[in-house]
């Protein structure tokens, strides 16, 4: 008889093993909706740097192999105000919280997620699942789950941020995007700023000089408003730690991509991307804002347009907020992502829950 369904709730260290993370990327390779937040060499070092102790890897095995991995988390407050909940565990520097789930797996996880929900709810409330992709076939799978199973859930909050996904040629879709007059004080931002020196464009796939690049971005970003604000990469030895193993390790998965614009050969612009095929996603970018008259943002982001071309990649997710005020103008295309809160327990305990989700401000799930 084969080997039933089951989901384990496993501490970090039982994931974090050779065998273990050789399972979770093949998982990875065929999820349902791409994620690198959740990938083993993103969330591993995410755990180890920022993670409260409660934080568990919900693991779904079918057959003996993975085929689902969500970090699920005892909440003790919603928001600020004291609720506790289970919650799907996402951090500032995640913009994703979309579980792995197998290809044709996904309602069989939602199943099971719930099951386990019900089952270990403890001083939960409900189930909150935070940056959740409102479309295609996993949010799918749990709307119609939520529906065969008639629980109380509600769409809390949404935001729309821009994407990128076009059949036109990076060419055509800057026309498209932006007027003549700003395509013309772009190229003669682009020319003043080659008039200081040597400027170029490098992109990267590989792990040629990785370390220093992560060093110089650190630098970068550090040099700008959000070192003078505290938030910053580097203002933090976790998340400074964080960036440099995530980058290092999607760099040895085949999934980062390095674009820097240079001026005489030091970094003026940089932007880190993560490639998870069919979709891509901009992680980090930072710019020098003493040469902030020039644009050199927007300038690397003209030339990060080349995703187009990329057929491997049907859409970038900027993992911007709503109403950005560069990457809007530029990226036309929108991608939905909500948090979703659902009914988990016994009657006493939904009884309750339908109390609290009457005071929030629901949206429509389409």
């Amino acid at each position: 008889m084969p080997d039933q369904p089951q989901l384990r709730a496993l501490r970090r260290a039982a994931m974090d093993t050779p065998e273990q993370i050789a399972r979770w990327q093949a998982l990875a390779l065929r999820a349902s909706e791409p994620n690198p937040f959740h990938e083993s060499w993103y969330l591993l070092p995410a755990l180890r740097a920022l993670a409260p102790r409660r934080v568990r890897l919900l693991c779904f095995e079918v057959g003996g192999e993975l085929a689902g991995l969500m970090p699920l988390v005892a909440a003790r407050s919603y928001y600020g105000r004291p609720l506790p909940h289970l919650a799907g565990w996402t951090h500032p520097n995640s913009f994703l919280g979309a579980p792995l789930v197998a290809r044709g797996m996904e309602r069989a996880f939602w199943q099971a997620l719930l099951a386990h929900a019900d089952a270990h709810a403890g001083w939960g409330l409900f189930l909150h699942l935070a940056d959740l992709p409102l479309s295609g076939g996993l949010a799918q799978a749990l709307r119609d789950v939520l529906a065969e199973q008639g629980r109380r859930h509600g769409v809390v909050w949404r935001e729309e941020r821009a994407a990128l996904a076009s059949p036109l040629s990076p060419e055509a879709y800057l026309e498209a995007s932006l007027s003549g007059k700003k395509r013309k004080e772009l190229r003669r931002q682009h020319a003043r700023l080659a008039e200081l020196g040597t400027l170029e464009v490098v992109r990267q796939r590989d792990e040629a000089d990785l370390a220093l690049w992560i060093e110089a971005f650190l630098r970068l970003e550090a040099a700008g408003w959000k070192g003078g604000a505290g938030s910053a990469l580097a203002c933090s030895p976790a998340t400074a730690s964080l960036f440099r193993e995530a980058l290092t390790g999607a760099g040895a998965a085949g999934r980062l991509e390095r674009l820097a614009l240079r001026l005489d050969g030091v970094p003026v612009a940089m932007l880190a991307s993560f490639r998870c095929p069919p979709l891509a996603f901009s992680y980090k970018t930072a710019f020098d804002e003493s040469l902030s008259r020039f644009s050199p943002g927007v300038l690397l982001q003209r030339e990060n347009l080349a995703m187009l071309t990329d057929r491997h990649i049907g859409l970038t997710d900027s993992c911007a907020s709503a109403d950005h005020p560069m990457i809007d103008h530029i990226w036309r295309e929108r991608r939905a992502v909500g948090r979703v809160s659902i009914a988990i327990g016994g009657a006493l305990r939904r009884a309750v829950f339908a109390q609290v989700l009457r005071r929030e401000r629901q949206v429509v799930w389409a």
